[in-house]
């Protein structure tokens, strides 16, 4: 006979436990926290561990309440430092310092969101993208004399790409570089107001260079979007050159640590061999090479290189979920309200269903973020290492990017607001880091790629590899048609789910036994993202024969379902990457745990789409109701193992820094009961006040 764990009227600890190595047992079983830390800091996990004792000290930490002045000064005083000690050029050559370690290097960047998310964007500025520009759409001669000053921070640099009328869509940036032959330089101009530059970090005021993205246009023809290298600024004086201006971008709703601000250019002239020009040249008579003919190609190829960026938001918003999660979980379990089943004790918001029901299921979606992350991070170093640089490994990396980073980032914000409410008043204190964290977060949804401009992105790619698969032959499509018509028949007629009902009935344990199996819930969640390609595929197959703007409008129509198709894709991803996280887990104690905890992700994914499956003929009526109540059952399995699982993340309190995380509540609840167990004891204590009738 199956048990489940009886729900606990104590917290598990009084006091914050992280790095004790203390378990909480039940069900005979019983986390193993620092096995599991390792298994959760994943194959880079010592690099890991090295940025987050750099990242223990307190001269790295935000200050809340700091003017914008204050806060920009001190996070560009930390980028220096952290040039000078931080081990921050793991990416770049080892000729300038670095050790080709382009995982590594963002394993250790990704950590920095426990000190302070600005300075976290700000490397991200100066490193990941300014830098990496220069190394990766630059040739040996843009190493040599760049890379040294934009490595030190003795040239701040600005990624200047997105415009305040095009942000998502690069390819129609407005901003020009006119070839000269005449005088060998390349002018930049900004034609209109909405082509100014915008929302840079480093151009508001402590860029003294860019890298402008630009069309490049010489001998009359537009070539496309190509990088160049600009001086913006006298470094002595923090004026702009001539023919450059600009402006602060002001006050945001986070980030204030970054100078982010705006460009324009006036016939700005520059050197030719100021042209970022691995991928296009232009030779001293205004000819242009590439060794990539179509301009569709090199443009995708330009940009797939600073993917990085995508890949080290999804690992920072899975950072920062940790932080949230872990602040939460450890008041959850030591704040008490309201009387229970004693009326002298106050019971512990973690053993109320519902306060279970807010935090286990996105306890459960970080741990598969992460292990998701992992991967990303694996595919990444293999494509920028050179062991899997093809096209076609590029391109699935683009495309896992454009997966992950949307749904753990917009994770990250869902989890961090129902932290700071699961915290009550306390959760509201700027002290308890769960406000400001979240302001900080929130523009990780809109840069390095709006997240619905890059799930729709995930969506063609999943309809490219469809038509891939089926190809043109018209006896496959037919096939697949009749296939289709055919599981239609079969999930939606009612014989159909009346067979499952008959299956299911009377032993609500053999339906539940079906759903906690690895491979129930791959069919389960498979099946509904492959089903959503096909249908998405069979609705826009007019388009192909169409008139540009029917096609369009027959893309524009079905646009939220390629939206959800790319969504469900995404969790796909995330489950199984969790499911082969299993894999890692040694102990068997851990490991049933662990499971638990991926049965209660892909649970709660199938719940959250359980329309979809009883619309679709997937589940019955009955076993729909299995899934809720397995469910509840998880997470009171569960239960007694959340402050475990949140330890295992492997945060000390110098990186949670959060006074309702720090053991305080603890021992204030505990003075509390002391006091009232002597009141009771001392025969002294009021009368409650009689009720009527009584």
């Amino acid at each position: 006979m199956t048990t489940t764990a009886p729900v606990s009227t104590d917290p598990t600890r009084t006091l914050r436990p992280t790095g004790t190595g203390q378990h909480t047992e039940s069900d005979g079983v019983r986390v193993d926290v620092p096995a599991l830390t390792d298994v959760v800091l994943g194959r880079y996990a010592d690099l890991r561990r090295s940025a987050r004792e750099l990242f223990t000290e307190d001269r790295f930490w935000k200050i809340e309440g700091q003017t914008v002045p204050e806060h920009r000064t001190r996070v560009l005083d930390q980028l220096r430092t952290l040039a000078r000690e931080g081990n921050v050029h793991r990416a770049f050559p080892e000729r300038f310092g670095g050790a080709d370690d382009h995982g590594g290097s963002l394993a250790r960047f990704e950590e920095l969101v426990t000190a302070d998310p600005s300075l976290q964007i700000k490397a991200g500025v100066q490193w990941g993208l300014y830098a990496s520009a220069i190394l990766h759409l630059g040739t040996t001669e843009h190493h040599d004399r760049l890379l040294p000053d934009a490595l030190s921070v003795d040239v701040p640099g600005a990624f200047a790409m997105t415009e305040t009328g095009h942000g998502s869509d690069v390819a129609s940036v407005a901003t020009t570089a006119t070839y000269d032959p005449a005088t060998e330089e390349f002018v930049l101009h900004t034609p209109f107001r909405a082509a100014w530059k915008d929302y840079l970090g480093n151009a508001g005021q402590h860029g003294t260079a860019a890298v402008v993205f630009a069309q490049l246009i010489t001998d009359g023809v537009n070539h496309g979007v190509h990088a160049f290298y600009v001086p913006i600024r006298d470094a002595a004086t923090g004026e702009f050159l001539p023919g450059i201006g600009g402006e602060d971008d002001g006050l945001k709703g986070g980030l204030n640590g970054i100078d982010n601000g705006r460009l324009w250019f006036d016939h700005v002239r520059i050197p030719r061999t100021d042209l970022l020009n691995r991928y296009g040249d232009v030779a001293p008579d205004g000819s242009y090479t590439s060794p990539i003919a179509s301009p569709g190609r090199r443009f995708f190829t330009m940009l797939g290189t600073l993917v990085q960026g995508r890949v080290s938001l999804d690992g920072a918003a899975v950072n920062a979920a940790r932080i949230g999660l872990d602040i939460a979980v450890t008041y959850g379990n030591q704040r008490r309200q309201f009387p229970g089943a004693r009326p002298t004790e106050e019971v512990v918001l973690l053993d109320y269903g519902q306060h279970r029901r807010r935090l286990l299921p996105l306890l459960a979606e970080t741990y598969a973020a992460g292990f998701a992350h992992e991967h990303l991070l694996s595919a990444f170093d293999d494509v920028f290492s050179g062991r899997a640089d093809t096209e076609a490994g590029r391109e699935e990396l683009e495309t896992l990017a454009a997966a992950l980073k949307p749904t753990s980032t917009w994770h990250a914000l869902d989890t961090l607001q129902a932290c700071r409410e699961a915290c009550g008043g306390a959760g509201f204190l700027t002290q308890n880091r769960l406000t400001s964290l979240r302001a900080d977060l929130d523009v990780y949804v809109t840069f390095e790629g709006d997240n619905t401009v890059l799930y729709q992105l995930v969506g063609k790619r999943l309809l490219t590899n469809y038509a891939r698969t089926i190809g043109g032959d018209p006896a496959v499509i037919a096939r697949m048609m009749a296939e289709k018509v055919t599981d239609a028949a079969l999930h939606r007629m009612p014989l159909a789910r009346a067979v499952q009902t008959l299956v299911d009935a009377g032993d609500a344990r053999r339906s539940a036994g079906q759903l906690r199996e690895t491979e129930t819930q791959r069919a389960l969640l498979a099946d509904r993202a492959h089903t959503m390609v096909a249908e998405l595929a069979q609705a826009l197959r007019p388009a192909r024969r169409s008139a540009p703007d029917v096609a369009a409008a027959l893309f524009d129509a079905h646009q939220h379902e390629m939206i959800e198709t790319a969504r469900a894709h995404a969790e796909l991803l995330q489950w199984e990457a969790f499911t082969r996280g299993l894999d890692q887990i040694t102990d068997s104690g851990t490991r049933q745990i662990v499971t638990w905890l991926r049965d209660l992700f892909g649970l709660t994914l199938i719940e959250r789409h359980m329309a979809w499956y009883l619309l679709n003929g997937r589940l019955s009526a009955g076993r729909a109701r299995t899934v809720t109540s397995y469910i509840e059952r998880l997470l009171l399995r569960l239960r007694p193992h959340a402050q475990d699982l949140v330890d295992a993340f492997g945060l000390a309190p110098e990186h949670v820094r959060a006074e309702i995380a720090s053991g305080a509540e603890g021992q204030r609840q505990e003075e509390a009961r002391e006091w009232q167990r002597a009141q009771r004891a001392s025969g002294e204590a009021p009368v409650p006040e009689k009720k009527p009738g009584r």
